[in-house]
């Protein structure tokens, strides 16, 4: 039976590769996103600063899901996308990371960053659901 994950990679024009799963790239992306995870929660920082983090631990933790089922993107946004499959997200919880991944882009890019604290709240809930999400996968199973 064909995964969606499989499906995707057809698609993805390149975006998307197989790749082994590596139990300590997965630990140590998890490990990075709950360091950043809890500095964003730090209320003295700038909520730009805040925002980056939080949206960095939230890529670290999708990218995570993505390794754990043995694929790999350098597409940002498609490392989001492919939480409806990695984790189970509905298209609003990933929809959230889209919209700051557009945010992302605009500060990184183009140098326009306004603060949406509306947005960051959100984003904080999500990469909070997420690393629940991540954590239960538990250990890389072995290959036979």
């Amino acid at each position: 039976m064909t995964s969606p994950l499989d499906n995707l990679l057809k698609v993805s024009k390149g975006g998307l590769k197989q790749e082994a799963p590596s139990q300590s790239e997965f630990d140590g992306l998890v490990r990075s996103a709950k360091r950043k995870r809890k500095d964003a929660a730090i209320s003295g920082l700038g909520e730009e600063s805040r925002f980056d983090l939080a949206y960095n631990a939230a890529h670290a933790l999708a990218l995570a899901a993505l390794r754990w089922h043995g694929y790999r993107s350098e597409n940002r946004i498609l490392v989001f996308q492919a939480l409806a499959h990695t984790v189970g997200f509905s298209p609003a919880q990933w929809r959230v990371l889209d919209r700051c991944h557009a945010k992302r882009n605009l500060a990184e890019y183009e140098g326009n960053f306004d603060v949406d604290v509306q947005l960051l709240r959100e984003l904080d809930t999500v990469a909070g659901q997420l690393e629940a999400a991540v954590d239960a996968l538990g250990p890389i199973k072995p290959t036979a």
